[in-house]
């Protein structure tokens, strides 16, 4: 069994994804931070913000794993569907290979945006100008981070929602830069809008979805 280093953005994703790992809490940690043999998981925060800080922390992993959900942009993939693309692309245009993963086949380019996109619209222009199958705002920089240490890295995320439906932009307000969900703000957001409410029942929907499927390809990653 190889170490692993599994990153998220959001302190709901790692704590989901500890859970079907079975990985306990990091005693004493001021994060989302958790460990168990060579597997360990972190929040690192939204555009992985918080990982400069964070990584002093990590053990050096044979691999890094950029996990959780993600937004679809191709019409064909659906709620719960694992993107484990063979390249990230950044806003600007850099791409860069993922490594290898001999367990799963990986496909097509995921792209990290630095906002939140809201609607299907949206979303298609970003297909259309990128060819990017999914989305997200993490990877490229945790790639990055990892070939800049000289690790290998992969991308394993679940689509949360699909192309034709984007993140209201009053929910994702409800995430905070270190990942962590203000409940409060996701309160006012769901009894000041109407469909607000449809809104975040379907999103968990598909964040619940999306990190089943990606815990169940993390544990076969796991057992390589």
């Amino acid at each position: 069994m190889r170490a692993l280093l599994i990153l998220t953005a959001v302190d709901l994703e790692a704590r989901t994804l500890a859970r079907h790992l079975g990985l306990p809490a990091v005693s004493g940690a001021e994060w989302p931070h958790f460990k168990s043999g060579s597997i360990e998981l972190a929040c690192v925060g939204l555009r992985a913000s918080a990982l400069a800080a964070r990584a002093a922390r990590f053990a050096l992993p044979a691999l890094v794993v950029s996990a959780g959900a993600c937004g679809a942009l191709a019409p064909a993939l659906m709620e719960g569907a694992l993107v484990v693309p063979e390249a990230v692309l950044t806003e600007d245009g850099q791409r860069t290979a993922t490594a290898p993963l001999t367990v799963i086949d990986a496909r097509g380019t995921l792209v990290s945006v630095t906002r939140v996109i809201t609607s299907g619209a949206d979303k298609a222009r970003v297909w259309m100008e990128t060819g990017a199958i999914a989305c997200d705002m993490e990877s490229a920089t945790i790639v990055a981070w990892a070939r800049a240490q000289g690790l290998a890295a992969a991308v394993v995320r679940g689509v949360s929602d699909t192309a034709d439906h984007g993140v209201p932009a009053d929910l994702a307000a409800a995430v905070g830069e270190d990942g962590r969900v203000r409940s409060v703000a996701a309160v006012r957001a769901a009894l000041t809008r109407r469909g607000a409410l449809r809104d975040a029942l379907a999103l968990r929907r598909g964040t619940n979805a999306a990190l089943a499927s990606v815990a169940g390809a993390l544990a076969r990653i796991a057992r390589t």
